[in-house]
Parts: C-alpha cells; sequence; structure tokens
C-alpha cells in the first residue's frame, strides 16, 4: 500500500446559519432516502458502550451541531444500560433512546443502524470494527469510528475497501486519533514541517503505563462471551497494547513523517502481567520503525506498574527538536535560538467530534479513514516484529493472510486462542510464531 491520502476538512467553529442549515440538509439527504419535513437533527446511534463509547457519545452531543443519540448497542446489556445512564446525566436533553432501540448480541449493531439513525459512532472493541465499518458504510451512515481500526492485516484491507466506497458515497468518515485535533501538535507539527527543526534525523515514541482494566471470568460464560468481556487481552479483539494504545504515537510519527515506515523490527515479551486473567498480549513492546528515506523511529510501549510512565512523541532534528506530552504541552527549541511553548488547549476528543460536525454541517467532504488504516497498520507492523522477533516489510505485512478472527461469530462459537490445562492462554513466542 503506498502512501495514503488525506481528504479532510477541520473546522473550528460550528455555524447556525442558513447556509450551514443547507449543508446539513444536503449531508442528511445523503443517508436517508426520506427525510421528515423541517427535521435538521442528526440521529445518531452508539455501537459499543464501555468507557470509551460513552465519552464518545458524550463529546459528539457537547458540539454545537443538532445532534440526538437514538439508539444504541453493546453485546452485554449491563454496559449498555449504565453507558445510557451516565449519557444522560450529561446530556439529559439530547438522548432518546427507548426499549424498542436498545440492541444487545454480537449482531445487534445491524439493528442499530436500522433505527432511522444518520450516524453511528462504533467505539467497540477493534475486532468488530472492520466487519461494522462496512455495515454502516453499506447502509449509507456517516461513520466516527474509534482507533484502532482492526486488529489484523485482513482487517486493515477490508477498511480501506470500505472506505473507498464511502468516499464515493460521499459519507463522513472520522477516526478517533484525537491528537490530530489537538492545538499544541498541529502547532508543533506544523512547524516541523515548515522547517523549523531542518531534517529529521529521528523520532522517539512512547505509551508506558502502567495498565487497564481486567476483567474477571464468571462460571457461568462461554469461552466467547469471558474474551468478549476481557477484550483487551486478546490479540483478535485489541490487537495487543502496542495496536490499542500505542496507535496514537505511532500516527503522531506517520503523522510527521507523511507516510508510514517501509520496515520494522523489535522484540517484546510478559514479564510482570502474566496470569490467566491477562489473556494472550505481551506488557511490553520495543520496535525500531524504518521510513522510505532512511529515518528511525524509537518506539516503546509498556504496562508495568512502578515503572517510568510517558505518553509522548519526539522528533530530532538537524536544527532543533520537537518534545510533546500526549495531555501535556509541546515545546520546539531551536539549536542556538528560541524556544516555543504551545499549552494543550481543549481535549482532542472534543475537538475530534467539533470538527466532524463543523464539516458536516457545511456539507464539506471529511474523510479520516484512510490515514486511520494506516497508523493501524503501522502498529500491525511493529507487532509483527516483535511477536516474530524478525525484521518485517510494510510490503510483506500489509498483504498478510492471517486472520486473527473466530470462524465464527456466537456466544457458543469458540475463539482461536483457548486456554491450556492450568488455564493460561498461550502467547507469542518470538523466532517460533508466525506473526503475518
Amino acid at each position: 500500500m503506498s502512501e495514503m491520502a488525506v481528504s479532510s476538512s477541520k473546522g473550528s467553529a460550528l455555524g447556525g446559519s442558513a447556509a450551514a442549515a443547507g449543508g446539513l440538509a444536503t449531508a442528511l439527504a445523503l443517508t436517508r432516502s426520506v427525510h421528515a419535513a423541517g427535521s435538521d437533527v442528526i440521529k445518531i446511534a452508539l455501537v459499543g458502550c464501555g468507557g470509551r463509547g460513552t465519552g464518545a457519545a458524550i463529546n459528539a452531543l457537547s458540539t454545537k451541531a443538532p445532534v440526538r443519540l437514538v439508539a444504541m448497542h453493546d453485546a452485554f446489556r449491563d454496559r449498555l444500560d449504565s453507558s445510557l445512564k451516565a449519557i444522560q446525566t450529561r446530556c439529559p436533553d439530547r438522548v432518546d433512546v427507548p426499549e424498542k432501540r436498545k440492541f444487545t448480541g454480537l449482531d445487534g449493531y445491524l439493528q442499530a443502524m436500522e433505527a432511522g439513525v444518520d450516524m453511528v459512532l462504533l467505539c467497540g472493541p477493534p475486532g468488530f470494527r472492520p466487519m461494522q465499518f462496512e455495515a454502516a458504510v453499506k447502509a449509507g451512515k456517516h461513520v466516527f469510528m474509534e482507533k484502532p481500526v482492526a486488529t489484523d492485516a485482513p482487517g486493515v484491507r477490508r477498511i480501506l475497501a470500505a472506505n473507498a466506497e464511502a468516499k464515493r458515497k460521499g459519507l463522513a468518515v472520522a477516526v478517533g486519533h484525537h491528537l490530530r485535533h489537538e492545538v499544541k501538535h498541529k502547532e508543533a507539527i506544523g512547524r516541523i514541517h515548515d522547517g523549523m527543526i531542518g531534517r529529521i534525523e529521528f523520532l522517539r515514541i512512547y505509551f508506558n503505563s502502567s495498565g487497564v482494566w481486567v476483567y474477571q471470568r464468571r462460571p457461568e460464560e462461554t469461552e466467547m462471551q469471558y474474551q468478549v468481556r476481557n477484550w483487551y487481552y486478546f490479540t483478535w479483539l485489541s490487537g495487543d497494547h502496542i495496536v490499542e494504545q500505542h496507535v496514537h504515537d505511532i500516527d503522531v510519527a506517520n503523522w510527521i513523517m507523511r507516510g508510514h515506515p517501509i520496515s520494522a523490527n523489535g522484540m517484546g515479551g510478559r514479564q510482570v502481567r502474566i496470569g490467566k486473567q491477562y489473556g494472550e498480549i505481551f506488557d511490553h513492546h520495543s520496535v525500531e520503525f524504518e521510513y522510505g528515506d532512511g529515518t528511525r523511529c524509537f518506539s516503546v510501549c509498556r504496562h508495568m506498574p512502578g515503572c517510568w510512565m510517558s505518553f509522548s512523541e519526539h522528533a530530532h532534528g538537524t536544527k532543533g527538536e520537537v518534545n510533546i506530552e500526549g495531555h501535556g504541552r509541546a515545546v520546539l527549541r531551536v539549536f542556538g535560538g528560541p524556544t516555543r511553548n504551545w499549552e494543550r488547549g481543549p481535549d482532542g476528543h472534543q475537538l475530534e467530534m467539533d470538527d466532524l460536525f463543523a464539516a458536516l454541517l457545511a456539507g464539506r467532504p471529511y474523510n479520516e479513514g484512510d490515514w486511520g488504516a494506516e497508523a493501524t497498520m503501522t502498529a500491525i507492523l511493529g507487532r509483527m516484529a516483535t511477536y516474530s522477533g524478525r525484521v518485517v516489510r510494510w510490503d510483506e505485512a500489509i498483504q498478510s493472510t492471517l486472520d486473527l478472527m473466530p470462524e465464527r461469530l456466537a456466544w457458543d462459537a469458540k475463539p482461536k486462542p483457548q486456554p491450556g490445562p492450568d488455564g493460561l492462554y498461550p502467547c507469542a513466542i518470538p523466532g517460533v510464531t508466525r506473526a503475518l
């Protein structure tokens, strides 16, 4: 896959003018065969009601656009109910989700998309993203989908194909890379592209934290139910934390370099997170990405308590350097010259929704799908390198036929990872595991 183009217009303000209303009517006409006379409400469905899905819905409902949440789906009813309660508390006047528009199970997202909505927010486990995005595009819905957009190369290719169709249909597609919308990132990376720190010599990126939640198995659950509940710890569902979380920093590296790397090598493993509740994923990855001009990006992500924590990106050039804290400030230093600082500004999770709905209201093309897929594939490339212990090239990685998804999606079906007699799940062994 060659360098992907971005066709995205990002406004910073929402308008309420007649022109904006006309833009909205045009946009909604793309997704409705019949549009209620006089109605200009953008009706959305939330698919995936975990913490990020709940937050994304609140962000969407907090824009100045006339947005209303009218349908919800989650695999599990308890998560849907808790999410709805949280959203209603924050946005009580923008929620209309009666019992008939609450859907559960592994395929309930299809019903949510048929509930008279204009847009879907795809925020469930990433392994489900390709099939849900395909369904949304087929149904003619605008889409916001969280990152990452897939967990394997076949899934990335499905996303790219569906996104091409979304462009043909004129559908808006946003991806949850909120750093792309943050003031400090746009200011600092704009200066990098203007040449203020000279030629990039190398990059450093980090997502080191103590880890995330863990779900304890219930005796009555099937293996499929347990894995979907505890989805973070299974590669087919999350992609491993290099894909699920570190993809943010990886996307920033691609943004700085204006494209994807051509190869990766690295190492990783499980050192402190080895219990059966932690599934099959690693707790640390260290990857060296090589870009087409020879520039290296040194990538580190780790889930280990009591260690150095960092969510940051760093660019080192011949004339200076840029250091960006993910949720802090950006600092640009020119050697022998001035230092510039940018505070974070508004949270990018809100800004990405503001930008999406501003474009929709104005009737502007908006599509972040290709570079969202590129970032995901770069993270998968890194995982392939750490799981296999070998140098992996982009061209072979994107063509990989290794499909992580189960043969059948049902509560009584068997996912590919299965626990051993001791309850532990086999994990990748560098030098042995086939990773692509």
